[in-house]
C-alpha cells in the first residue's frame, strides 16, 4: 500500500511529526534541570488548557487510571456520590468506584441523551449529603455532550455544596473547556485524544475546596496521592518516581502547537467546523436511507471531538473493513449493541480530534461514500457538496 494511513478512531489520535520528531532521542539525564524545568511549562500550559488556576496532578496512566486517582484522593468508602452516565464511559467510571469501595447512585441518561439538570437538582435534594457529582463531558462511545455550566447552576439551584467532578478525556484540546468558569472542581484529561500525544500520560486538575475537601479520604494511597504531585519538593515526587520523559517531549511540542501557533479560539473552532462537515455528510447520506442516521439528534448535545454513526448490520462491519482497504481505519462502535447485537456492528465512530484538518476528513467522508457504493448500500446523495460546504 502506497500513501498514509489515515486513523480516524478517536483515540489514540493522528500524532504529528514535529511531536514524533521531538520523542526521536535518547533517554535524558533526569537529574538535569533543563527537563525539570519544561515539566513546570508543561504544567503551566495545561492549567491554560484546562481553563484554570488550580492544581494539577501528572500521572503515568490512562483515562481509566485519572478516575481512580480522583477516586483515591476524595472519598472514604461508603460516601454517597452522584454519577451521570450518557454512555459507556460513564457506567465504566460507575464500576470503577464500586471496585473501591463506594456504592454510586447512577442516572442513566440513556446512549443519545446528555445529562438533564433538572434530574440532578432532583436527586441531590432527595440526597443532600452527596458528597460529589460526576459527568464525563463527551462520551467516548455516544458522542453526546453534556452542558457543564448547566449541571453546575442546577447543583447550585438544589443548594448543594457537592464537588463537580468531570471527564474530559474525549473532550480537551477539541471542544471548549472552562473548568474555573464552569465552577468544576475536578477536571480529568489524558495524552492520547486532542493532546496528540502517545497514550500514558493523565492529568487530574482540582480546586482548592477538592484539596481541602480530600483532606481527610481514606481511599489515599501512596501513588495516588495528589498533593506532592501538586507541589513536589523535587523533581521526582511529580511522579512518584521516574518522569515519562519521551511523553513529556511530545506533549511539550503538542502544547506548542495548540496554545502558542494555533490558539485555543481557532483550536476550538477549527473542532467546530470538521464536526460540522461530518454531521453534514451523514444526515446526507441517511435522505437516502433511515438507517443511517447520527447517534444524537441534536447538535448542541454532540461532541466535537468524535461522531457516532448507525450505518446498520452487517454494512457497517462490511464498510470499516472495506475503508481499511482504502487506507483509512474507523472507530467501532462501542456499548452500542443490542441484546440481538451485542457487539454493535452496525455502528461506526469518525474520530476528527487533534491534528486533522479540512482535506484529512474531506478526504475521510469520501472514502466512507465510495464504500457505500462499492458494497451497494443505500445512501442518499450530496453528503460530500455538503461536508465542502461547511468546509
Amino acid at each position: 500500500m502506497t500513501g498514509r494511513h489515515y486513523t480516524a478512531i478517536p483515540g489514540p489520535s493522528v500524532l504529528p511529526d514535529r511531536v514524533l520528531a521531538a520523542m526521536h532521542r535518547a533517554a535524558p539525564d533526569i537529574y538535569a534541570p533543563e527537563i525539570e524545568a519544561m515539566a513546570a511549562g508543561i504544567a503551566t500550559d495545561l492549567k491554560t488548557l484546562a481553563g484554570t488556576r488550580g492544581n494539577l496532578a501528572m500521572y503515568l496512566c490512562n483515562g481509566h487510571g485519572t478516575w481512580e486517582a480522583m477516586a483515591t484522593n476524595l472519598f472514604s468508602p461508603g460516601d454517597p456520590v452522584l454519577l451521570l452516565a450518557c454512555g459507556t464511559f460513564g457506567h465504566g467510571w460507575a464500576n470503577v468506584l464500586r471496585g473501591l469501595g463506594l456504592d454510586p447512585q447512577v442516572i442513566d441518561f440513556g446512549l443519545r441523551s446528555p445529562a438533564d439538570p433538572e434530574a440532578v437538582t432532583k436527586a441531590l435534594r432527595a440526597a443532600p449529603a452527596t458528597r460529589a457529582v460526576l459527568v464525563t463531558h463527551v462520551d467516548t462511545a455516544t458522542s453526546v455532550r453534556s452542558d457543564v455550566a448547566a449541571i453546575r447552576a442546577a447543583m447550585d439551584a438544589a443548594g448543594s455544596d457537592a464537588l463537580l467532578a468531570l471527564d474530559c478525556v474525549a473532550s480537551l484540546g477539541c471542544d471548549e473547556v472552562r473548568m474555573d468558569d464552569w465552577g468544576v472542581d475536578v477536571l480529568l484529561g489524558a495524552s492520547q485524544k486532542g493532546l496528540m500525544t502517545p497514550p500514558g500520560m493523565g492529568f487530574v486538575w482540582f480546586s482548592d475546596k477538592a484539596r481541602a475537601a480530600g483532606e481527610g479520604a481514606r481511599l489515599r494511597t501512596p501513588y495516588w496521592d495528589w498533593t506532592r504531585r501538586a507541589d513536589p519538593a523535587e523533581f521526582w515526587q511529580y511522579w512518584f518516581g521516574t518522569a515519562p520523559t519521551h511523553h513529556l517531549y511530545g506533549l511539550r511540542e503538542s502544547l506548542t502547537m495548540i496554545l502558542r501557533e494555533e490558539g485555543l479560539p481557532a483550536l476550538w473552532a477549527r473542532h467546530e467546523r470538521l464536526a460540522q462537515a461530518v454531521w453534514a455528510a451523514v444526515e446526507a447520506w441517511g435522505r437516502g436511507n433511515p438507517e443511517i442516521r447520527l447517534n444524537v439528534a441534536d447538535p448542541e448535545a454532540r461532541g466535537r471531538s468524535v461522531t457516532s454513526v448507525q450505518f446498520g448490520a452487517p454494512h457497517a462491519a462490511a464498510l470499516r473493513d472495506w475503508v481499511t482497504a482504502h487506507g483509512l481505519t474507523l472507530g467501532v462502535g462501542l456499548g452500542m449493541g443490542t441484546e440481538a447485537d451485542p457487539k454493535a456492528s452496525g455502528w461506526l465512530r469518525i474520530a476528527h480530534m487533534g491534528h486533522v484538518n479540512g482535506h484529512m476528513t474531506l478526504g475521510a467522508l469520501a472514502v466512507i461514500e465510495a464504500g457505500l457504493q462499492a458494497l451497494g448500500i443505500p445512501h442518499g446523495q450530496g453528503a460530500l457538496e455538503a461536508a465542502a460546504k461547511v468546509i
